[in-house]
């Protein structure tokens, strides 16, 4: 378990670094070649320019966040449910559907299930288990919790 949180960590870090570090990066060719039920809603965040600019704070940010929550163990309840919206919005404005092309190629050939759907369980199983709090910056303050708790009671 916990080398699949830190694999998974080190994704969005790097996707987020990867955007921190790209001059002008932006999400509008993203959100703008969404498809399926709720492209609507991505386009309208691609044509609105304020709302596109909270879309790339909180995609280059969030990003970055998560990854650095998951890597250490810290907070991960948190960087769990970063992760879990971010694959969710990823899959919901580029699902793999029959007959649906995108702008930027795919990785592969997908049918209903594609590398986001997969992260998306993978991290909902990760939720179920409490690997931070044996390994990880979690573990710290937990312990720590305990303790001083422990320490009171007697």
């Amino acid at each position: 378990m916990l080398t699949l949180r830190v694999f998974i960590g080190w994704y969005f870090l790097y996707e987020g670094l990867a955007k921190v570090y790209t001059p002008n990066w932006s999400a509008y060719g993203y959100l703008i070649d969404s498809k399926g039920f709720f492209a609507p809603l991505f386009i309208q965040m691609a044509e609105n320019s304020m709302m596109l600019e909270v879309v790339n704070f909180v995609n280059v940010w969030g990003l970055t966040l998560v990854g650095l929550s998951l890597v250490l163990g810290l907070f991960t309840k948190a960087g769990y449910i970063g992760a879990i919206l971010f694959l969710s919005m990823f899959y919901l404005s580029h699902p793999p559907l029959l007959f649906t092309e995108y702008i930027m190629p795919r990785e592969g050939s997908y049918l209903w299930i594609d590398k986001n759907m997969i992260m998306l369980m993978a991290v909902v199983v990760l939720t179920l288990f409490s690997s931070p709090k044996i390994i990880g910056l979690d573990s710290l303050l937990f312990r720590k919790k305990t303790g001083r708790s422990s320490k009171k009671r007697k």
